[in-house]
């Protein structure tokens, strides 16, 4: 008979550096996690990531056992870190912090496509680029 599902839930964490430490430690502990449990699991399986940030997705059981998925990272993330930038715009459409071209949003689209509910890539470049301008990074040739 199948496990029975108590709980799904997502955080996000950076990879292969993962601690019990707020806000990761109680929000587990208060899902019924074992924190421990999981920090080690998710450390070893994102170790090549080496403190990227990564979504998740844990699935808890009636036993208190769980799952979880990795995810690939927030676009967000992957637009900061092909520019560069520390963070997006205080004041987005107002004030310009960068410009990504058609390059890297193909990169970063291809790496969130099995993420995304796009039909294309091309499909896919356009929602992160609208994830860019929403940060206040100006996008040149799409």
């Amino acid at each position: 008979m199948a496990k029975q599902i108590t709980k799904v839930f997502k955080v996000t964490a950076p990879g292969g550096q993962a601690t019990p430490a707020p806000p990761l430690g109680p929000a587990l502990g208060a899902n019924g996690v074992n924190p421990g449990q999981f920090i080690q699991a998710f450390n070893e399986r994102t170790k090549e990531l080496n403190g990227k940030v990564v979504g998740c997705v844990i699935t808890v059981f009636q036993d208190r056992t769980f799952e979880f998925e990795i995810k690939s990272s927030p676009a967000s993330v992957l637009v900061r870190d092909a520019l560069g930038l520390d963070k997006g715009s205080t004041a987005p459409g107002t004030i310009e912090v960068g410009t990504i071209n058609a390059d890297q949003l193909r990169a970063i689209a291809e790496e969130k496509m099995a993420d995304l509910n796009a039909g294309s890539v091309e499909a896919a470049m356009h929602v992160i680029a609208g994830t860019a301008r929403s940060m206040g990074v100006a996008v040149k040739g799409l």
